[in-house]
């Protein structure tokens, strides 16, 4: 059996979207059951699972997405497991390749796949559409950079998990926490261009900018722990400030976007998210708090 595991914040349209993705998926022969967690919602989406068959709702009162995948994980009943966000669907093929991967290849134990944006009208891409397509859900240089991959298309034998250890909470980037500690313990994550799962762009700049308000504070955490941490930072600050004039070179090389009016405006969100990220680095670097700034993700820990 296949066990999917979706966390849940009060996105029950995005849910909805999910669930028949994976509902309408080809080509998988084995049983697959699927668990939605739900993290804090204000209205349990009761009436969006009972819609699918072979969908069991849980709550999970610790804020975060990886206590969620943790609550769902402890209920699994399946040799595989298999992580997506509500707010994404999953390829036709999916879980079919999840399958065919572990079955061919009896030494691969975590799978990443590809994340590619789903655009609202391919002929006219928003401004957040063009830019993360370019730079977003970049899962093949993750895998081979830094080991792990995101967990809104992620896939492993359950024995690995109940080796490597649970997610983490919101003071982490569970994803990347997680995918390094299994790469320490000797487990590989191997990047799969066929497990295809779609990602809503952001619609707005300030959805953009929670993301980079989560990332920097986890980065500056982990970095307070090394030597000269503030001249390490301060360095890092600058160069993220520099950064637009060589990410054009990224924009005009990238097959992920067509025709100069998307590059051009990829460019123009690139300079301003590069803006606002120093902008954000230089406040923590002056006493700004990270904790708060990472607990935005769950609306509890930002009340």
């Amino acid at each position: 059996m296949i066990s999917v595991i979706i966390p849940h914040l009060d996105q029950p349209q995005a849910l909805r979207a999910c669930l028949a993705s994976l509902t309408g998926q080809t080509g998988v022969t084995q049983a697959v059951e699927i668990i939605v967690v739900d993290n804090g919602s204000k209205v349990l989406p009761v009436e969006t699972c009972a819609a699918f068959a072979s969908v069991t709702l849980l709550s999970e009162p610790i804020p975060g997405p990886g206590p969620a995948r943790n609550r769902g994980v402890s209920h699994a009943s399946g040799e595989i497991l298999a992580f997506i966000d509500a707010d994404c669907l999953a390829g036709k093929g999916w879980l079919a390749e999840i399958e065919r991967q572990f079955s061919t290849d009896p030494e691969r134990s975590i799978l990443g796949g590809d994340v590619r944006i789903a655009y609202e009208d391919a002929d006219h891409l928003t401004m957040l559409e063009a830019y993360e397509s370019v730079f977003a859900y970049r899962m093949k240089e993750y895998i081979a950079k830094q080991g792990f991959t995101g967990t809104g298309n992620l896939a492993m034998r359950a024995e690995v998990f109940s080796v490597v250890g649970r997610f983490g909470g919101i003071e982490v980037a569970e994803d990347r926490d997680w995918g390094q500690r299994a790469l320490r313990q000797g487990y590989r994550t191997h990047y799969c261009p066929g497990m295809i799962v779609y990602h809503p762009a952001r619609k707005t700049f300030a959805e953009l900018a929670q993301k980079w308000d989560r990332h920097t504070a986890h980065d500056f955490v982990r970095i307070q722990a090394k030597p000269a941490w503030r001249l390490r930072w301060g360095a890092r600050t600058l160069a993220v400030a520099l950064s637009p004039a060589a990410s054009l070179f990224s924009i005009i090389r990238s097959d992920r976007i067509t025709g100069l009016r998307s590059r051009a405006l990829a460019f123009v969100v690139v300079v301003l998210i590069r803006l606002y990220r120093a902008a954000i680095m230089l406040g923590l670097t002056f006493g700004g708090s990270a904790a708060k700034m990472s607990g935005r993700w769950n609306r509890k820990t930002a009340a």
